[in-house]
């Protein structure tokens, strides 16, 4: 696999520690604009390819027949913060499908959103799976069961009509072949893909200019791009790096994280400059950035090499390099820098 170092923390003026990944940046035709390390390292999307699960649930059908609400949609597309206003927008899903809290096979964690974990616990209750990050999806994957007259236990089976036709759609989408996709399970249990991070990128292209896709498809990828930039709260949740970047976009970016430093983007057309293409923008850290330092500040300077707006970026700017490193004090000690420049191929 190919990295190289993106982001360097240092310590009195000298290096201390140091972050390798890679990117890639292509359009909606596979071309790849733009990288760093090497844009053929495949890897796990985990979170970052909910918007390719709920696609398959919307073409198929599914959502109309139950009367999701784009407010619905966005959680099905979401790794979200487990407050009041998520779990009772799945606990909504569930009931129009017809099913309850109990059908959800994602397990349970404790919230996301520190402030939820603190009162449910001061409360002595232990969180149901509404609250899990990924319960919206799991809703999806049950209408979908639902919509083929599946039995519900069985929607997360590999096998299953329910996860083939999502690898299908993902894989149509990444623009491979069901068989070239890398497959594992996710943290909540549902199957997960691993495709190089061009391919990905072309995917998230795909979903801003959907215009060489089927009919159906294109539809249902302008759904899932409307639902996510019109609700970025319920995407991730208050605070969270997603929700912040569409909403200091404006709606205009599309914005998906999943685990162990893996981000998404998508960027319309004219984003980058008048007659600029709609493109997709995939990065993976490679030690997997559990101290959630890395995958924010490389993705912020990855789209200011890019060329967004800066006025935007700077309403994210405690989470952009360069970045003071304190002590427990309070005081300055050293700094985050990024370290690398996207080569461009075009």
């Amino acid at each position: 696999m190919g990295y190289a170092p993106v982001l360097e923390i240092t310590r009195g003026g000298l290096p201390e520690s140091l972050h390798f990944g890679a990117v890639a940046v292509a359009d909606a035709a596979g071309r790849l604009l733009a990288s760093w390390g090497d844009p053929e390292t495949a890897t796990f999307l985990r979170s970052s390819a909910k918007p390719f699960q709920a696609l398959a649930v919307l073409e198929s059908g599914a959502a109309d027949r139950f009367g999701f609400t784009p407010e619905q949609v966005a959680l099905m597309c979401a790794s979200h913060s487990g407050t009041d206003a998520h779990a009772e927008g799945v606990a909504g899903m569930l009931a129009a499908i017809g099913l309850g809290e109990a059908d959800l096979l994602c397990g349970t964690h404790s919230p996301l959103d520190a402030a939820v974990a603190r009162r449910l616990e001061a409360a002595g209750m232990h969180p149901g799976p509404l609250r899990h990050n990924c319960s919206g999806k799991h809703a999806g994957m049950l209408a979908l069961s639902k919509f083929l007259k599946q039995k519900p236990q069985g929607y997360l089976s590999q096998d299953g009509p329910v996860q083939q036709r999502i690898l299908h759609a993902f894989a149509e989408m990444c623009a491979v072949k069901p068989d070239q996709v890398g497959l594992g399970t996710d943290g909540c249990s549902a199957p997960n893909f691993s495709v190089p991070l061009r391919s990905a990128a072309s995917a998230y292209a795909r979903i801003m200019d959907p215009a060489g896709l089927p009919k159906k498809r294109a539809a249902a990828c302008a759904r899932i791009r409307a639902a996510m930039t019109a609700h970025p709260e319920l995407v991730g949740g208050p605070g969270r790096f997603d929700t912040r970047l569409m909403q200091a976009c404006e709606g205009r970016v599309l914005s998906k994280g999943g685990a162990e430093g893996y981000q998404a983007f998508g960027l319309p057309a004219g984003e980058l400059g008048p007659g600029s293409s709609a493109c997709g923008v995939a990065i993976k850290i490679s030690d997997g950035d559990r101290s959630g330092r890395a995958v924010s500040a490389v993705g912020l300077a990855v789209l200011s090499q890019l060329g967004i707006r800066h006025d935007e970026l700077m309403r994210l700017r405690d989470l952009a390099p360069p970045r003071p490193v304190e002590n427990n004090r309070g005081e300055l000690v050293g700094g985050m820098r990024a370290c690398f420049h996207l080569e461009r191929t075009e």
